[in-house]
């Protein structure tokens, strides 16, 4: 993805908590998960509100880094592999493994990561149209040249209107 552009979803903690829940209401049907995967840093929260909703005690990270500015997606770095205790479920090859990120942007992260784990189910909490056909559940789908503001990264601080001059 570029750099943020004028399309900008800013989504608050409240939001982001609903919106995590609705995903765990979608994947209740989908299991059962014996463990969770979460891709980090971004699928540190959701795994933490779906782990809850589910049931699910046994949560492990992959760590990704993709991100390496906040605004253009750079080379692929797995930091931390799926431990073995994780890839020793089911099959071998992640069923009954639940992988959680925050969003699928190009979908990237995505394809590292079910190399890894190719039977596991993936799941985000937004998706983008060029990361949507490597994620099995989602809550929300905003167009690609959407940036996503998490809550994590912001502060509370005004937001100019879409529309100049309509303030006030």
């Amino acid at each position: 993805m570029a750099a943020p552009s004028d399309k900008a979803f800013p989504v608050s903690w409240d939001q982001f908590h609903r919106d995590a829940r609705a995903l765990a209401w979608r994947l209740a049907g989908a299991g059962p998960f014996e463990a969770i995967v979460c891709i980090t840093r971004g699928g540190l929260v959701p795994a933490a509100i779906v782990a809850r909703e589910l049931g699910i005690r046994l949560i492990e990270t992959v760590c990704v880094a993709s991100y390496h500015d906040y605004h253009e997606q750079g080379s692929l770095q797995v930091l931390k592999d799926v431990a073995p205790s994780i890839r020793a479920i089911g099959d071998g090859r992640g069923r009954g493994v639940l992988v959680l990120d925050d969003l699928t942007d190009t979908g990237k992260t995505a394809q590292v990561v079910r190399a890894m784990l190719p039977d596991a189910h993936f799941a985000t909490v937004y998706a983008k149209p060029a990361g949507r056909p490597l994620i099995d559940t989602f809550v929300t789908e905003v167009s690609q040249d959407t940036w996503i503001y998490f809550p994590w990264d912001m502060g509370l601080s005004y937001q100019a209107p879409i529309q100049p001059g309509t303030s006030g």
